[in-house]
């Protein structure tokens, strides 16, 4: 993983074979960003992703190995667990064209992983919402 800061965002390129997740999730850890907003492109493979079926209250996970363009990855930083996750969906594209998309558990970079991640300077928080069965933003209410 190599980075470049600017101001408060960070341009992250995620190295090939690298898991993405990961690497973005201790990143975070390593600089101290504890809420934020991420983006990103690429070439993946090892796709594990995933629909909510709030009925059931559990995801359901398709995985997708061969290698699919990451078309577009978007996702928030917060603290769970007193720790950063990040709560991402992506959109891939394979190589007849065919587009996939969902909530992201993880993936692999299978040639380039290009992130742009902005952290803000006050921490967000998830907490468990017994309604959906998921941690969920827990912010100021209107």
């Amino acid at each position: 993983m190599e980075f470049q800061q600017i101001d408060n965002s960070y341009m992250v390129y995620v190295e090939k074979e690298e898991k993405v997740m990961d690497t973005l999730t201790n990143f975070c850890i390593d600089h101290n960003i504890h809420s934020g907003q991420i983006s990103g492109i690429g070439a993946v493979k090892n796709i594990d992703m995933g629909i909510y079926d709030i009925k059931a209250k559990e995801y359901h996970h398709k995985l997708f190995d061969d290698m699919h363009e990451l078309i577009s990855f978007q996702g928030n930083i917060a603290l769970k667990d007193n720790q950063p996750f990040i709560h991402a969906h992506i959109a891939i594209g394979n190589h007849n064209m065919q587009v996939f998309g969902g909530h992201l558990f993880e993936m692999k970079v299978g040639a380039v992983g290009e992130f742009i991640l902005h952290g803000f300077n006050q921490k967000t928080y998830r907490e468990i919402d017994d309604n959906i069965g998921l941690a969920t933003l827990n912010l100021c209410k209107l």
